[in-house]
């Protein structure tokens, strides 16, 4: 019987598919919602940063992007 996930992993899984599902809505130019992890970000959340920068790091990081993310989806 294969184990359930542990409560972290389930967590941080869950913000990174809000942030793909918020990038597919704002951006659904494939090329265009990859990108823009990657990309300088001029919101000042990302202080001129990628968001990848804040993703990579500690479980906070996805989180802010996440909601930053569906904060736009709800605003459009």
């Amino acid at each position: 019987v294969p184990e359930a996930l542990p409560a972290h992993t389930m967590q941080r899984l869950g913000y990174i598919l809000t942030i793909y599902a918020a990038l597919q809505t704002l951006l659904p130019v494939p090329e265009r919602a990859d990108a823009w992890v990657r990309q300088p970000n001029a919101a000042p959340l990302f202080g001129g940063q990628p968001a990848i920068i804040m993703m990579a790091g500690h479980v906070g990081g996805l989180q802010a992007v996440a909601d930053y993310l569906s904060s736009e989806v709800s605003a459009s």
